[in-house]
């Protein structure tokens, strides 16, 4: 009973220079159980000046709590931007990002990052950031499989909260009942010097816009608990993402470098032998990447991958994605991160 990130009925307009409009429900009805039901089934009304729509969902508890949504809506007139089950959370600061790390704790986070099973079948990974401004990214996919905001390190010694016990935030995860189409998975980070703020948003962002007049209807699963229902079964998972300052240890640093070392864990890892060459696949859309290793980490019993980023003079963000394999045999989901350079004043190389 952990309360941690929210799900909304829809979202309108996020992150757009005209503002976000929040649909609200704006009655409910409950459905009595039958005698031995594990069910409770909820109607709602949604509102807004841009859409209305009806929705019912149907709550299972057990160690997750399930809800089946069924929703039907009815714009009242073009939305430029719909997110279709919407998923809101909190990253403040964490071993990835400590951009506001002025707090004793070491970590403050609801969520940790955003997991998405596309439609290809591919897991891909992308730690959560509390930027310098406002940040977009898109996630372009058909059909996904499911996608949700995940708090993956359950590791008290890691918050030290024993206030509200961040360790114990539920993840969620969204499943699609049925073919969703062309679209995409927007993830959107709003900056927050404080943990009362909500920053975090990702939601489907269907290709077709919605018109007024018509009917959109969409069914999915919402579950919420310590572990996702969907995880990748061969492959490694990213354990943590961490980063600082790059170059050599006990030599001069001639020039801004930014390291990045994530580890990896379960899937055919274990299985891997410590004299095996297990490659790390690094690509980078800006800078020079240098100093790469993959090499087996027996805390976790799996593997860490480093290597630095040498960015150019721009500001604007880097797009870095990872694997490790074997061969050709992929060994690990794919990492994805998003590094904004500092200021050229700000490039100190201690």
């Amino acid at each position: 009973m952990q309360y941690g990130l929210s799900a909304r009925g829809l979202a309108i307009d996020t992150a757009l220079e005209s503002g976000e409009e929040f649909p609200q429900f704006s009655a409910f009805w409950l459905e009595k159980p039958k005698p031995g039901s594990q069910n409770m089934v909820v109607y709602a009304l949604l509102d807004s000046p841009s859409t209305t729509g009806a929705y019912a969902f149907t709550l299972t508890p057990g160690r997750n709590m399930v809800m089946s949504v069924d929703a039907a809506i009815y714009p009242r007139k073009p939305i430029q931007r719909v997110g279709v089950a919407p998923l809101t959370s909190m990253y403040q600061t964490g071993e990835n990002d400590r951009r506001m790390a002025y707090d004793w704790r070491p970590e403050i986070h609801d969520s940790d990052g955003l997991s998405i099973l596309n439609g290809q079948g591919e897991w891909l990974w992308r730690p959560l950031v509390n930027p310098r401004s406002l940040r977009v990214n898109t996630f372009v996919d058909n059909n996904p499989r499911g996608f949700g905001l995940l708090q993956r390190d359950r590791r008290f010694a890691n918050y030290q909260d024993d206030g509200v016990f961040y360790e114990k935030r539920p993840s969620t995860w969204v499943t699609p009942h049925d073919d969703w189409g062309k679209g995409s998975v927007m993830l959107v980070e709003i900056p927050t010097k404080d943990e009362t703020f909500d920053n975090i948003v990702a939601f489907w962002h269907p290709e077709k816009p919605m018109e007024p007049g018509q009917e959109y209807l969409y069914s999915y699963t919402l579950s919420w608990g310590g572990e996702p229902p969907m995880e990748p079964e061969e492959l490694a998972t990213v354990q943590a993402t961490r980063t600082g300052l790059g170059g050599v240890v006990g030599q001069e640093r001639k020039y801004f470098s930014w390291r990045f070392a994530v580890d990896f864990a379960g899937g055919a890892l274990p299985l891997v032998g410590d004299d095996a060459e297990v490659e790390p696949v690094i690509t980078a859309s800006r800078g020079e990447v240098e100093i790469t290793s993959a090499r087996p980490l027996d805390s976790i019993g799996g593997y860490r991958a480093m290597f630095d980023l040498v960015p150019d003079d721009s500001l604007e963000p880097i797009d870095l994605r990872l694997q490790l394999k074997l061969g050709n045999q992929v060994l690990t989901e794919t990492w994805l991160y998003q590094y904004t350079p500092p200021p050229k004043d700000e490039r100190t190389l201690y």
